[in-house]
C-alpha cells in the first residue's frame, strides 16, 4: 500500500520502517476499499505515522480518548512552535480524528461508557414491547421512542427528580402545547400524542404509573383522508427527469433515482436500500424490499430505467466495496441519507420553479399514483404497483381524479326523472 502512495524512496522507507507499519497499512487498505481518494490516503498515512510514533498501538495497555486528546494537543503545540501551523486547532483536530478512527478499527480504543439517560431502561423495555408484541417496524419503533425520549427530557422529572409514577397528564398536555407553539403542525402533534399514549398504556400495564393517563391524552383531531396527496403533474415529472439528462456524475445518479421514484412510485427508503444484488440483469427484474410489509416485491426492469442505472454504474458510481446502489459522490463513499434523497428531488423542483405542498421524494410517489388514476387503472392495480397492503391505503388517490369528480358533480339527475 505504501508503494502506491509514496514515490520518493526516502519517504517510502520512512513509512515502511516506522512503528506499527502492518497496522497502518491494514487501515489504509480499509480506507481504500471504501473509496478514499489517493490524496486522502496520503494525508491519513502521514498522520498515522505521527500517531504511531507517539502512541504505542501494540502495547497491552488500553488506549482512551483522553490519551488521544492529550497526545494530540502536544503534537499540535509542537507543530505551532516549529512554524508549521498558525494555530494548534487543525493539527490537533486531524490527529485526534485519525487516531480515534484507527484505534477503533484495530479494536484498541476503550470507548467511554455513556451514562444512560433518565428512564433509559423503561424506554428500552418499551422498544422491546413494540417490536415483540406490537410487531412494529424498526423505523416506527425509532419514531415512537424518539417522541417519548423528547417528552421525558423536556420535563423536570427527566432530570433525575422522580420516576414515571410522578408524571402527570398536565405535563403531557403542556409538552404537546409547547410543540404546537414551536411550529409543529397538527399531524406532527397528533403523531407525538399517539406515541405518548402508547407509552403510557405500556407503563400502566407494567404498573409504573397511575391508570388513566393514556386515555386522557388528547391530540388535534385528524380526519381520515382529509388531505389530498398532491404531487407535481406528469408533465412536470418529465421536466424533472429531463433536468438530470447531463453527463455529470450527479446527473447520472439523480436521473436513475428520479425514475425509480416516479415510474415505480417507490418510497425514499426503498430506493436508499437498493443493493447491487437487487438488480437481476439476466431476467431484467428489480427486487424491492418493502419497508412496511416486510416483504420483497419484484418489478420488471423498464428499459429506460435499466439504461439510466447502467449509465450511473459505468460512469458515476464510485469504485468501492459498498453494496448499496446509490452512494455519495465524494469520499468517504457512503449510502445516501434521508436528507440526501430529499435534496435530490427538492433541488430539482426549486431549479425548475415547480411548486408543490411536499417537496421531497414522496411527492413523486403521489405523482405516480395520480398518473395511474388518470390512465384508468383500478385501485387494486394501483395499490399493487405502489405496494399497498390493501385497497384502503389506495382510496385516497381516487380523490385526485378531479376531472372525473367534476363530471359526477355536473351530472343532471333530472334526466333520470323525466
Amino acid at each position: 500500500m505504501f508503494e502506491a502512495l509514496f514515490t520518493y524512496a526516502k519517504a517510502l522507507r520512512r513509512h515502511q520502517e516506522g512503528p506499527s507499519a502492518d497496522a497502518r497499512e491494514r487501515y489504509l487498505r480499509h480506507c481504500a476499499d471504501y473509496g478514499a481518494a489517493r490524496g486522502t490516503l496520503i494525508r491519513i498515512a502521514r498522520e498515522l505515522l505521527v500517531i504511531a510514533e507517539r502512541i504505542d498501538i501494540l502495547s497491552d495497555e488500553t488506549i482512551t480518548l483522553q490519551d488521544i486528546e492529550v497526545t494530540g494537543q502536544r503534537w499540535a503545540r509542537y507543530q505551532q512552535r516549529r512554524g508549521r501551523a498558525h494555530t494548534a486547532r487543525w493539527s490537533r483536530q486531524l490527529f485526534v480524528q485519525v487516531a480515534i478512527d484507527w484505534t477503533r478499527f484495530l479494536g484498541r480504543l476503550k470507548e467511554l461508557d455513556r451514562e444512560p439517560g433518565a428512564f433509559a431502561a423503561q424506554v428500552e423495555g418499551f422498544a422491546t414491547y413494540l417490536r415483540d408484541e406490537r410487531g412494529l417496524s424498526p423505523n416506527s419503533i425509532r419514531g415512537h421512542c424518539w417522541q417519548v425520549e423528547r417528552f421525558l427530557k423536556s420535563t423536570s422529572i427527566a432530570e433525575g427528580k422522580g420516576s414515571v409514577a410522578e408524571l402527570t397528564i398536565e405535563e403531557v398536555d403542556d409538552f404537546l402545547t409547547r410543540q404546537g407553539e414551536k411550529g409543529w403542525g397538527r399531524a406532527s402533534v397528533a403523531t407525538s400524542a399517539s406515541a405518548l399514549r402508547c407509552f403510557f398504556r405500556y407503563a400502566e400495564m407494567r404498573g409504573w404509573c397511575h391508570r388513566g393517563i393514556a386515555a386522557a391524552i388528547n391530540a388535534p383531531r385528524l380526519f381520515r383522508h382529509e388531505g389530498i396527496p398532491i404531487g407535481p403533474s406528469w408533465d412536470d415529472v418529465r421536466r424533472i427527469i429531463a433536468s438530470a439528462s447531463g453527463s455529470h456524475p450527479r446527473d447520472l445518479r439523480d436521473r436513475a433515482i428520479l425514475m425509480l421514484l416516479a415510474i415505480y412510485g417507490l418510497r425514499s427508503g426503498e430506493v436508499k436500500r437498493l443493493c447491487l444484488e437487487d438488480l437481476d440483469w439476466t431476467r431484467e427484474i428489480v427486487t424491492i424490499k418493502r419497508s412496511k410489509q416486510r416483504r420483497t416485491q419484484h418489478y420488471p426492469l423498464e428499459t429506460a430505467v435499466g439504461d439510466a442505472i447502467l449509465q450511473y454504474l459505468k460512469h458515476a458510481r464510485p469504485h468501492c466495496i459498498r453494496r448499496e446502489l446509490f452512494l455519495t459522490l465524494k469520499a468517504p463513499f457512503l449510502p445516501l441519507s434521508a436528507s440526501g434523497m430529499y435534496y435530490v428531488v427538492n433541488s430539482r423542483l426549486a431549479a425548475l420553479g415547480i411548486t408543490v405542498p411536499r417537496r421531497g421524494p414522496h411527492c413523486l410517489r403521489h405523482a405516480c399514483a395520480s398518473h395511474l388514476v388518470a390512465a384508468g387503472l383500478s385501485l387494486k392495480e394501483i395499490g399493487d404497483h405502489l405496494g399497498h397492503r390493501s385497497a384502503h391505503a389506495t382510496r385516497i388517490h381516487a380523490k385526485v381524479d378531479l376531472a372525473g369528480l367534476r363530471e359526477v358533480a355536473n351530472f343532471d339527475l333530472r334526466e333520470l326523472m323525466s
